[in-house]
């Protein structure tokens, strides 16, 4: 049955998170006058990116909302670096800075747009993603990808289930007006998104940007990319 529709994750596989991240938080950091209290800029984001996977599992989970866990990842990183006692005013305020800072970097893959552009005449596309609908949409807005997924665009947050639930690829598909095995799903994390993708029924396509596919077991039914310009032609092998 050939491929109709192709789904894809948004950060770290259309959009280049953790670098517009990296480069945020650091200039952030300097701003605040707080990049002395870290012994390298380094160590400063490789704890707020702990961090922030560690709060934003939280919200996937249902313990937090998405505006909850953006002040717990401020206010425990911030008992790292200032004071230890932070109101959610403060937290809240402290990462609307660091925001303003983050999203000046927000940037596509290059790859992304000029894929998008090719399949789109052929192809159903859509977005499933572990995220808020409305961040998310701003997201691939100010980036110049919404166009080509508007239509389908599914998050955890409406939805209630975060991959790799497999109601979330089924809402994916459904959004795009077909059934799970004429889908395709395009992402970055081998066990929320190839996996996931595949439990579901839908054809997997794991996209390995770090070049670590030589050391996971890649499981039968998961077809492993290095780019997104190798995408189309897999699309039809």
């Amino acid at each position: 049955m050939p491929i109709r529709g192709v789904l894809f994750d948004v950060d770290d596989t259309l959009f280049d998170y953790t670098g517009s991240d990296r480069v945020g938080v650091i200039a952030h950091l300097r701003a605040e006058g707080l990049i002395d209290a870290f012994p390298e800029p380094a160590a400063a984001f490789d704890l707020w990116h702990r961090i922030m996977v560690e709060e934003y599992t939280r919200f996937l989970n249902g313990e937090l909302t998405f505006a909850q866990q953006q002040r717990e990842r401020a206010r425990r990183f911030l008992a790292h670096a200032g004071p230890s006692e932070v109101s959610d005013d403060e937290a809240a305020a402290w990462f609307g800075r660091y925001t303003v800072l983050r999203n000046a970097n927000w940037a596509a893959f290059p790859d992304a747009e000029p894929v998008l552009r090719k399949l789109a005449p052929d192809y159903r596309l859509g977005i499933v993603s572990n995220s808020s609908a409305d961040h998310q949409r701003h997201k691939l807005d100010v980036i110049g990808l919404l166009p080509y997924v508007a239509d389908a665009l599914v998050c955890s947050e409406q939805h209630g289930a975060a991959k790799p639930a497999a109601s979330i690829f089924a809402a994916g598909c459904r959004a795009l007006g077909l059934p799970p095995h004429e889908v395709a799903y395009v992402g970055d994390k081998y066990d929320l998104d190839a996996v996931g993708a595949r439990e579901a029924g839908l054809r997997a396509y794991w996209l390995d940007r770090g070049r670590t596919a030589s050391a996971t077991t890649v499981e039968p039914g998961i077809r492993v990319l290095q780019t997104l310009d190798e995408l189309p032609a897999a699309l039809i092998d």
